[in-house]
């Protein structure tokens, strides 16, 4: 009732201030520690959005564990928690791995967290470890100070011994998995997929190079169907993608030189409420 209240308060007070002034997103989300009592529904985009009747993803299941659980951010919508179930069952039967270790998803209610992500705002993002989950007997206390094992070598040029054909079984699974849209990982690992997968090579074109992502690896669920309040982001270009990861290995073995000529990048401003979508002020303010 006291987060509800202090909820209203800053609409209230969010209507007459200028928008410079109004109450952060991520300090209205980041106080929420359960779910809306809603229908379950994304709303706007991964990076400026919110999720309806999220679901949390139990700490323990039988082919997964959910990692970081101080952070309440084992939430996600009906479909990314079944996502979860189906691709840690097909990581299981794979050498040395029981399952997965899960780390960020979403917040309970979505919307910008506090530290971290800019992404994962809707309930459709899912932060999978390279890790191979060999234990889902992990307490509470271990899940805080375990840590992934990072898979790249040369500043993500490469991967290194670390990497096994199970991570690449693990990462074509969930490639072709319908619901998917795109997975993100570090440039090396794309690179070293392309060059072991002989046979059919669509799936490929799901996996795209993105800075970081060698500790883990992170899954963008489509927009469920049915879902009008939910942005898709822009699909991959045709094609499997191996181009466009060996020029990212490429620039980082070699940078090109910086164009004197380019402006200097803008600072990120701060989500307000009346960034989201409309019906995110529902959510957040809902029991």
């Amino acid at each position: 009732m006291i987060i509800r209240a202090l909820i209203s308060v800053a609409f209230a007070v969010a209507l007459a201030l200028p928008a410079s002034a109004e109450p952060l997103a991520k300090e209205l989300f980041g106080a929420q520690r359960q779910g809306s009592e809603h229908r379950p529904a994304p709303f706007g985009s991964y990076a400026k959005g919110c999720v309806a009747g999220a679901v949390q993803l139990a700490e323990t299941g039988r082919t997964w564990q959910a990692m970081r659980l101080s952070r309440n951010r084992n939430w996600g919508h009906p479909e990314t928690i079944a996502f979860i179930e189906r691709l840690s069952k097909k990581a299981a039967r794979q050498p040395g791995w029981n399952g997965l270790y899960i780390g960020d998803m979403s917040q309970p209610r979505g919307g910008p967290m506090l530290t971290g992500h800019r992404s994962h705002q809707t309930g459709l993002d899912i932060d999978v470890w390279m890790r191979p989950a060999t234990n889902l007997r992990l307490s509470r206390g271990v899940r805080e100070e375990l840590s992934s094992i990072s898979m790249r070598r040369a500043k993500g040029a490469y991967v290194n011994d670390q990497w096994t054909r199970a991570h690449h079984e693990i990462l074509k699974a969930a490639a072709k998995d319908p619901a998917v849209a795109r997975i993100f990982v570090f440039p090396g690992a794309k690179v070293q997929m392309c060059n072991d997968e002989k046979g059919d090579r669509a799936w490929l074109n799901k996996i795209r190079p993105w800075w970081g992502h060698h500790y883990h690896f992170h899954v963008r669920l489509a927009c469920p169907k049915g879902a009008r309040g939910c942005v898709d982001q822009a699909p991959p270009p045709p094609g499997d993608g191996c181009a466009d990861a060996e020029e990212w290995v490429r620039n980082i073995l070699n940078p090109p030189p910086p164009d004197p000529n380019a402006p200097p990048p803008k600072p990120r401003r701060e989500l307000v409420m009346a960034d989201l979508p409309t019906q995110c002020a529902q959510v957040l303010g809902s029991r």
